[in-house]
Formats: C-alpha cells, sequence, structure tokens
C-alpha cells in the first residue's frame, strides 16, 4: 500500500507521516515546504506536478491547505487557489490513476457562526447534521472543498471521507484576552471537554479512514475528543460551566487550583464525535478526564506524537500581537 500525504511539513501532515513510517506504510510526502517528512517538494496548484505524484498511489490524505492564521497575510484569491483548486486537481488526478480512496481533513470551522449562541442561550450542540454557515475565507473554501470530495463521490465513484478536525495545533490562543487570563495549557486542557483533540488521536482517526474508506465510500466526521456532556447540560453550560464540570468531575477545583489554573465561565458549544466512534471505530484517548488523571500524577497531558511535532507556527515573521494577525472578515 502506498499513501500520498499533503501538507507533511505542517503539524498533522508531518504527524501522520511519522506514523505511516513507524508502521512501515510506504508514503509520499508532499508540501511546498522542505522537511524531513516531505519527500516531494511541490505545490498542490501545479496540475502537472500533481499528475506526477499521484501515480501509483494507492490511497490518499489531504491535509494541506490555508488556515485561519493566513487570511490576514494572504489574499482570497490564494485561498481558493490552495484550498479549492488544489482539492480539485487531487480529486481529478485521484480519479484519473484510479485511487482506491480520498481522505480529507477539513475543520470545525465550517460551522462558523452556528457556534456562538447569544450569552443567555444553551451551548450548541454540534454534530455533522449542524449546517454550515462559514464566516470568513478559510471556511468558504473548506466548506467548497468538502463539496467537491461530495462531487467526486456521487459522480465518479471515488470514495471519500472527510474529516472535520477541531482544534489540535499547540500555538497559544489567537485571542488577547484568553492569553492574558488563561495560562496556555489550562485552556487547552479545558478545550478538551468540548473543542480540542489530541494529534495522535487525530492521526489514527485518519489511518482508520483509510481502511473503511472503499467500505462507506462518503461520510462527514467530526473529530474531536470524547465530550463528558450530554444535551441536557446545554441550558447550564454556556452560562456556568464550572457547576456542569463539577458536577462530572468532582475533583477538577481542587486539581486545577493546585497548578493555579480556572475554569472558563461559559462553554458555548460542544463538538461531538459519536458518529466518527460508531462508524470509523475511533476510540480516542485524550480526554478532559485523562487531563485531569495526568494533573493527578503531575505528567504531561499531551502525547508523546505531539511533543515530538511541536509547534511549528503559520507564518516565517514574527507579529507584535499575538501568533498571528486576528481577521475575521
Amino acid at each position: 500500500m502506498r499513501v500520498l500525504v499533503t501538507g507533511t511539513s505542517g503539524h498533522l501532515g508531518e504527524a501522520i507521516a511519522r506514523e505511516l513510517k513507524r508502521i512501515d506504510v510506504d508514503y509520499i510526502g508532499i508540501d511546498i515546504a522542505p522537511s524531513a517528512f516531505t519527500t516531494h517538494p511541490g505545490s498542490i496548484t501545479d496540475r502537472k506536478y500533481v499528475s506526477q505524484i499521484v501515480k501509483d498511489v494507492d490511497f490518499i490524505i489531504h491535509s494541506a491547505t490555508l488556515h485561519k492564521p493566513h487570511i490576514a497575510t494572504h489574499t482570497n484569491q490564494d485561498f481558493v487557489g490552495i484550498n479549492i483548486t488544489g482539492t480539485l486537481n487531487l480529486l481529478e488526478e485521484a480519479r484519473n490513476n484510479h485511487v482506491k480512496g480520498f481522505i480529507y481533513t477539513s475543520t470545525t470551522s465550517t460551522f462558523g457562526d452556528m457556534l456562538t449562541p447569544e450569552s443567555t442561550e444553551p451551548a450548541i450542540w454540534i454534530t455533522e447534521d449542524v449546517k454550515p454557515i462559514p464566516k470568513n475565507i478559510y471556511g468558504v473554501t473548506k466548506n467548497a472543498a468538502e463539496d467537491l470530495c461530495q462531487l467526486f463521490y456521487r459522480n465518479h465513484k471515488l470514495p471519500c471521507l472527510i474529516l472535520k478536525t477541531s482544534r489540535f495545533f499547540p500555538e497559544e490562543d489567537d485571542k488577547r484576552q484568553i492569553r492574558e487570563t488563561y495560562e496556555e495549557l489550562n485552556i487547552k486542557a479545558i478545550e478538551y471537554l468540548y473543542r480540542r483533540v489530541d494529534l495522535e488521536d487525530a492521526v489514527s482517526a485518519h489511518l482508520l479512514a483509510i481502511k473503511k474508506v472503499e467500505q462507506i465510500g462518503f461520510g462527514k466526521y467530526i473529530i474531536s475528543a470524547t465530550t463528558p456532556f450530554q444535551k441536557t447540560d446545554l441550558a447550564e453550560l454556556n452560562t456556568n460551566a464550572g457547576s456542569v464540570v463539577q458536577k462530572l468531575y468532582p475533583d477538577f477545583e481542587q486539581l486545577f487550583e493546585a497548578k493555579g489554573w480556572k475554569m472558563l465561565p461559559g462553554i458555548d458549544r460542544v463538538y461531538v464525535n459519536e458518529k466518527a466512534r460508531k462508524e470509523l471505530g475511533w476510540n480516542p484517548k485524550y480526554d478532559f478526564g485523562h487531563v485531569l488523571d495526568c494533573l493527578n500524577k503531575n505528567k504531561d497531558f499531551q502525547s508523546k506524537l505531539s511533543l515530538e511535532v511541536g509547534v511549528k507556527g503559520y507564518h516565517t515573521e514574527v507579529f507584535d500581537e499575538g501568533p498571528y494577525p486576528v481577521l475575521d472578515t
């Protein structure tokens, strides 16, 4: 089996490449930036390059993308070129070369304006059935690429699975208020309740998708840590998150206080991974219970793989305000 992985100089692409090497699976790694895990540097916007790379490939994992951090530093056309045209190039060559399955890494960011209820409203229960309302060019182009995947399955019978990943990046939060209020690991620990996935778990979901793609044909899956919350928690969760968490984890306050940490006053959305667990057989290991267990044992709650990949950043330059310029419009 030979797997083509795009974006192998990025967090997820490198992590997937590392795991494929570990389990002795032949892979081709492509990215515009060179790295130890990028075997064939080049751009997915170059159709001739893509056509040469895809030959003799059995499966494609397409994780290369422009991200939200690039919105203020790249043009809308850049996003269209990489996120849409690049995906189209890969899909067309996958069809032409009879690739067995296409795994597309998307994002929960496509849900956009569906993710923020009013302060007095219940938190939002986000499943694959929620209709996305993208709020920036990143969300628009990722959503369009998802539609391309569905089109190629519908019209060309190319098996495609879409993995909508939640946060797995190790960089600091882009919101200044969050950075100034919470320690970096404090906020990341909280996110395992509702909007974060460990990099190791994200990788395992992609490798399971390879095994399942031909059988399933087409599907979309939220890839996020298993939340402890239920729908009955949503009303209180957005106004008094600490109370809800305390009922579920009576020792959490003591463990947080020992670290000088605190809970968010409210949690506005919950990503639900039930479909991925059921249909892909995915069993993520890293959740809030794991975080608390590590705090109790004075251990790092991050996976070894996430620490090996480390912090990459999204730009070569350093910005005065935060990890990158924030622009959501």
